[in-house]
């Protein structure tokens, strides 16, 4: 199934609707967070927030990746580009270009030795080189930065720059678990076909709220990689046993 199976106006419109609401829903709580929370006074609010910012922030990361693929603007290599790399800053502060030259050799070499995404040791370790692949000195000296920043900014309100940091570092848990290391991890089962991938078979609630439908279609979204995360459901004909 391709991505233009919509009509292509269709496609570029929705695309921008969803992608748009992640955005500023994600911008509403932050801002909410950092300048409004009472989070003694609130503490269920306080706790509903810092979730949303985390489920949200997956939901950053993968704007980025439909653009990564072309499907977030079809047509438009700039226009993926260009907010591609906004919600990668929102996020952590990461480089496009390092993002999507990785992300594409995950596509060509997914589980081998090749694969800057895969490794053969532990969860541990596998996340360890997850994030080390793409958290080099540039995020390392950023994120301090821009903490700082909003410390200075925001003065004796600072520990609310714990709502910017802590929910991406949950976010890349997140993204890690559902989205990398149970789809990809070899020896469980058996992988259907070469792209070395499989699908969680839970519930698509479930798999929008775990990680955006990238662990309940995972293998799905490896044979149709232009199909935006939100039509992923779509590609599964019945009785497909991905």
């Amino acid at each position: 199934m391709s991505a233009h199976a919509l009509p292509k106006a269709d496609l570029t419109a929705t695309s921008l609707i969803v992608s748009g609401g992640i955005i500023a829903a994600w911008l509403a709580l932050h801002v909410h967070a950092l300048w409004f929370l009472d989070a003694a006074a609130h503490p269920i609010l306080a706790i509903a927030n810092f979730l949303g910012l985390t489920w949200l922030s997956v939901g950053l990361f993968f704007i980025a990746h439909d653009a990564m693929h072309g499907s977030v603007v079809p047509g438009r290599p700039r226009g993926n580009a260009a907010m591609g790399q906004l919600v990668l800053w929102l996020y952590a502060g990461f480089s496009w270009r390092k993002m999507i030259v990785k992300h594409m050799a995950h596509h060509r070499h997914t589980g081998t030795d090749d694969d800057p995404d895969f490794d053969h040791g532990g969860p541990v370790r596998w996340y360890a080189r997850f994030i080390g692949t793409y958290f080099g000195w540039r995020e390392g000296l950023l994120l301090p930065v821009i903490v700082t920043v909003y410390a200075l900014i925001l003065g004796d309100r600072w520990m609310y720059v714990v709502f910017w940091p802590l929910p991406s570092i949950l976010a890349s848990i997140q993204l890690f678990v559902f989205g990398t290391w149970l789809p990809h991890r070899p020896g469980h089962d058996a992988f259907p076909d070469r792209h070395n991938a499989r699908s969680s078979r839970i519930s698509d609630p479930v798999s929008l709220l775990t990680c955006f439908h990238f662990g309940g279609y995972h293998h799905e979204h490896h044979l149709h990689p232009t199909v935006p995360w939100w039509r992923l459901p779509s590609t599964r004909t019945k009785g497909d046993t991905a």
